[in-house]
């Protein structure tokens, strides 16, 4: 039952089916339905406050001025882009696009598709100048999630996971530096299950990006070595012997260097494999302190006995596929040499 106060704040609650959708790792979203009409309604995480909303509203404008198609916020009643709850929470209503969510990509041609959309996505925000009005603290901040897990290791000797972190931060001894890359307005969380494919199994044509509640002034090589991290990962986040399917990285690529004409540059494309490792390696340290700390990710019960239990999976999960993304790096730079030259 959805808090009184939320229910009233916007006028397309009242009397609507809400039902929860499984599947994300902090925040909870629910779909709404009423007369035939259907929204979407999340309640937020704690890290995520009103001010967020303000960029979102300026980005998702700035798409659909530009003919991408993207969910919008819906006002409250009293014309607010969220509402809070009596508990502190952050609620939003947004439009709803009839579409496909995947959790893994099942053959190359999602992946082409998908890299498309996010070149389309990023050269449609390339002009707009908007500062943002949140920021997430550290976010895509390698060094300081290693740091983090390092003191949670020092914080927990004996840990289940002590083992784990400590794998972790050896091979993140290995990764290369990625400064000095421009900086550019990203979506932020390119996870395959964040891209929205239009109805149907069979169709590979991407719609939509959702959740943009990671927006941030970061590279382009950060965007997509996240959004390889997860396209590329056939068997998903929540095993531990992955691997890392170096045909869905060429397919992702592909659409994504075919739509993105000259949009980026040689030093960012150089820096495209790094990034995939770095950031496989940076998320199997959040995942391994989450694991120890055992406060932020949201976790399966139905198939781990607990938060740490799960976290652990995903850690390990990610440190197997930082290391095939190193192991593999020739291999994936030849990619990119194909498609961007080798200047």
């Amino acid at each position: 039952m959805l808090p009184a106060e939320i229910e009233a704040a916007w006028d397309q609650l009242p009397g609507a089916s809400v039902l929860p959708i499984p599947g994300g790792l902090i925040n909870q979203t629910y779909r709404v339905e009423r007369a035939g009409e259907r929204w979407i309604l999340q309640r937020l995480h704690t890290i995520y406050g009103p001010p967020l909303h303000d960029d979102i509203e300026a980005v998702t404008r700035h798409l659909a001025a530009r003919g991408l198609a993207t969910p919008l916020l819906v006002p409250t009643r009293a014309g607010a882009l969220c509402a809070l709850a009596d508990d502190g929470r952050v609620w939003r209503v947004m439009t709803f696009i009839d579409g496909r969510t995947v959790h893994r990509v099942s053959r190359a041609a999602e992946a082409h598709a998908a890299g498309g959309l996010a070149a389309r996505f990023h050269r449609a925000v390339a002009d707009l100048p908007r500062e943002l009005s949140f920021v997430r603290p550290e976010f895509h901040d390698t060094p300081a999630y290693l740091a983090r897990l390092e003191r949670a290791l020092s914080g927990a000797p004996g840990h289940q996971a002590a083992a784990l972190g400590e794998a972790i931060l050896e091979a993140a001894r290995a990764l290369p530096a990625l400064g000095g890359l421009p900086r550019r307005l990203i979506h932020g969380d390119l996870k395959i299950s964040n891209v929205l494919f239009a109805p149907g199994a069979d169709s590979d044509h991407a719609l939509a990006l959702c959740d943009l509640d990671s927006l941030a002034r970061l590279s382009i090589p950060i965007e997509l070595g996240d959004a390889l991290r997860s396209w590329a990962n056939p068997l998903g986040e929540d095993v531990e012997a992955t691997r890392l399917d170096a045909g869905v990285v060429d397919a992702a690529l592909t659409g994504y260097h075919a739509a993105a004409g000259d949009l980026i540059v040689p030093e960012e494309a150089r820096a495209l494999v790094p990034a995939l490792a770095t950031i496989a390696l940076e998320l199997a340290a959040r995942f391994c302190t989450d694991a120890i700390e055992d406060r932020y990710f949201g976790w399966d019960p139905a198939r781990f006995p607990s938060r740490s239990a799960h976290n652990r999976v995903r850690a390990s999960g990610q440190l197997a596929l930082g290391r095939a993304a190193l192991e593999q790096r020739a291999a994936l730079e030849a990619i990119v040499t194909r498609l961007w030259g080798g200047g």
